[in-house]
């Protein structure tokens, strides 16, 4: 029965996020011309990492819009971005990220757990297992964010007086998977334009994918600077997590089954979590909950 519920918490979310990547990249006779849509839709940014590029992205990407209107002397749609990331942020912290992010989903596909490839391959079965980065680059995101998401768009300037967009320029993979691959794959006469930008963004994304499948949402661990507005906000927003004190044990379970490493008996509304619902579905005492109450999260029980 256990098992079913995990089981069931875990389809649902998938449909979820499958349902909303879907609707968000709707225009479909994109993918087949490379051309990438222009319309109404393209003023309202989508919540999750969706690359304004994709041929198939009707929304535009809020990491996309915030380093453009930070690079725009007029800074015409700044207070759009900062309001928009605010609003999402302040509302449901990262459950955008387990939820509502296309490149987030894209990640849980492309992870297999070191033991399903042990059963076939013994000796890298044993290496994926030992895969892990330490704690302290989980802070990248975060210089990611300051630097070429905030300070570089707003100091290194051309000469017109305009900043450029350096994530999505220069690092963002989702870029490349949903936005440059696609495009180039449609329009081969684009081919002799590319240059040392495209592969640099080639080099990181096929790094990025790599380590997704041996590091459960790599990305959204250590370099992810969306991930690091919204985890911002997870101690502060109306959706929290609490754990309730008489119920919980200690057994680990939750920290066990957290695709983010995280800790909720320790953190509920740690920056980390996802509000993916793992934990919550796989607490064998039901003491771990989510919802838009606001209630304070109780303290972890101490144990003699």
């Amino acid at each position: 029965m256990h098992r079913h519920r995990v089981s069931a918490l875990n389809s649902r979310r998938k449909w979820i996020q499958s349902i909303f990547t879907i609707l968000t990249n709707a225009n479909f006779p994109g993918f087949m011309t490379g051309q990438v849509y222009s319309g109404g839709f393209k003023h309202i940014c989508a919540p999750g990492l969706n690359c304004y590029a994709c041929p198939g992205a009707l929304g535009s990407c809020p990491m996309g819009t915030l380093q453009n209107s930070l690079g725009d002397p007029s800074f015409r749609s700044g207070f759009y971005a900062a309001g928009f990331l605010t609003l999402f942020g302040a509302a449901f912290g990262r459950l955008v990220c387990g939820f509502l992010c296309p490149f987030g989903l894209l990640q849980e596909l492309l992870y297999v757990p070191a033991a399903q490839i042990g059963r076939r391959w013994p000796a890298a079965g044993r290496f994926l297992g030992k895969t892990y980065a330490h704690p302290m680059f989980r802070h990248l995101k975060y210089a990611i964010l300051l630097l070429p998401v905030i300070l570089l768009p707003l100091f290194a300037l051309d000469r017109f007086g305009f900043g450029a967009p350096w994530f999505c320029k220069y690092i963002c993979p989702a870029g490349m998977l949903m936005g440059a691959g696609p495009v180039l794959a449609a329009q081969p006469a684009l081919h002799p334009l590319i240059g040392w930008i495209f592969s640099l963004k080639l080099a990181i994304c096929i790094a990025v994918v790599l380590l997704s499948m041996a590091s459960h949402r790599f990305f959204c661990k250590y370099l992810c600077p969306l991930g690091a507005v919204y985890g911002l906000f997870n101690r502060i927003s109306l959706y929290r997590m609490s754990v309730d004190a008489e119920k919980c044990v200690s057994c680990g379970t939750c920290r066990k089954v957290c695709p983010m490493g995280a800790d909720p008996t320790e953190k509920p509304n740690g920056t980390e979590c996802i509000r993916c619902g793992k934990c919550t579905g796989s607490c064998p005492h039901g003491a771990i909950s989510c919802s838009f109450k606001g209630t304070r999260p109780a303290r972890r029980p101490q144990h003699s």
